[in-house]
């Protein structure tokens, strides 16, 4: 990490075995006592990598910018997360030259996320939700909700006036 170009909070660590593929004209911020566990790979090449404070990236996580991961978040292992795709547009060229787009992706403060899933560009978790382990999320989650599957769909969502959570009926 380049101190110039990039931040790291007070107490952040970044494991010794993380790939940190962070260039200077974007964005890499880990914020205040948080921690990139070892064998994860962190990107910023194509849009800023913002990480909040007191969240935990677990073993082995992928994470491709744009992203923000905000407060107090975990992410189990094995997780991809990617603001990034591949044009294929012109079927005369092939995919790998045809360039790439991108779309951010937003974990709000207090969530969970599950080893084994997959965020794909444009999303956005909601505050204090949970996203199961091998889900794929690709639709925005809403806050206080929990999701399962492939795609994730919401099962449940905290009901403030009942202080429960109540099951969603799909």
């Amino acid at each position: 990490m380049n101190p110039f170009y990039h931040k790291k909070g007070k107490g952040a660590c970044v494991r010794k075995n993380t790939r940190m593929d962070i260039v200077p004209w974007n964005k890499f911020e880990i914020g205040t006592n948080s921690t990139i566990e070892d064998f994860s790979a962190i990107n910023n090449g194509v849009g800023d990598v913002i990480i909040g404070d007191r969240t935990k990236i677990g073993l082995s996580n992928t994470i491709i910018g744009p992203v923000t991961i905000g407060n107090d978040i975990r992410l189990a292992q094995n997780i991809t997360v990617s603001g990034l795709n591949h044009n294929y547009d012109d079927i005369h060229v092939p995919i790998h030259m045809q360039g790439v787009s991108t779309s951010p992706i937003v974990i709000d403060d207090e969530s969970w996320i599950g080893a084994n899933v997959v965020v794909v560009a444009g999303v956005t978790i909601g505050k204090h939700s949970i996203v199961a382990a091998g889900s794929i999320v690709t639709k925005d989650i809403p806050p206080y909700s929990v999701a399962v599957g492939n795609p994730a769909r919401i099962i449940k969502q905290f009901n403030f006036e009942t202080n429960t959570w109540d099951k969603i009926k799909n």
